[in-house]
């Protein structure tokens, strides 16, 4: 049982691995999509701010009350601010947010792409030289790449500010304060490697996203489990290359 699996796993590798490579064969040949690119910069970024805006103030919100009791035990109350910027900025803010994006974004993309596969649309468009890859997947691609850092930095600001609502209605804490105590812990680098990191997570969740459902082979019931499979292999895929992304942050800027 065990040699097949590997067999089946090696094999999604390596077709990944070469949509990987067209992927970056086809980026830089023009002529550019660029109406195509800016629909889906909408589609990927304007349609996904209420989710992860109300994402971004459940994370501040509840991280700010589940943290002030345990603070409060080690008389390290004042210290919520700073903990609470660096947590949020650092890791939960672009890590849920690639989650929550790869949820909404994986499955709709796939199921985009799956559907226009099996009902021979791709084909059509093949078959009138319009090159497909380019206007499908490029496109999409991309625009995961932009939106997923900008999508991440309103998490980051609403989760403070959701944090500092708690924080103020339980302390009465002045929001000058709140501010000073938040950033002064922060580094330049601490920001600019954590957000921009988000779009290695983008461009993990679109690709995905797209191998699976671009190479879509039979009807509807195929189209539905590449849906799935793009949330949870882009979801995967998120998580590993965080943990490889941390130890480059850490190599590079220190603890």
């Amino acid at each position: 049982m065990v040699f097949p699996q590997l067999h089946t796993f090696f094999e999604h590798a390596g077709r990944l691995a070469t949509f990987a490579g067209k992927f970056f064969a086809q980026v830089w040949r023009r002529p550019f999509e660029g109406r195509e690119l800016i629909c889906q910069l909408d589609e990927t970024g304007t349609k996904s701010l209420v989710l992860v805006l109300v994402t971004g103030c459940a994370i501040g919100i509840v991280l700010s009350m589940q943290s002030r009791g345990t603070l409060a035990r080690f008389g390290a109350e004042a210290v919520l601010p700073s903990m609470l910027a660096l947590s949020v900025i650092k890791e939960i803010g672009p890590v849920i947010t690639s989650l929550v994006l790869a949820g909404r974004l994986g499955a709709g993309i796939a199921a985009e792409l799956g559907s226009m596969r099996v009902t021979e649309q791709i084909d059509a468009l093949e078959v009138a030289a319009l090159q497909p890859f380019r206007y499908l997947v490029v496109t999409r691609v991309l625009a995961c790449i932009v939106m997923f850092p900008l999508m991440t930095i309103a998490c980051d600001i609403v989760a403070l500010g959701g944090g500092y609502i708690e924080a103020s209605l339980s302390s009465d804490l002045d929001y000058r304060l709140f501010a000073d105590q938040a950033f002064s812990s922060l580094r330049l680098s601490d920001l600019l490697f954590s957000t921009s990191k988000t779009a290695v997570f983008g461009f993990i969740v679109g690709l995905t996203s797209c191998s699976l459902g671009y190479n879509v082979r039979g009807g509807t019931r195929e189209v539905g489990q590449a849906a799935m499979q793009a949330v949870v292999v882009s979801s995967l895929l998120v998580l590993l290359a965080d943990v490889l992304m941390v130890r480059i942050d850490l190599i590079l800027f220190g603890s």
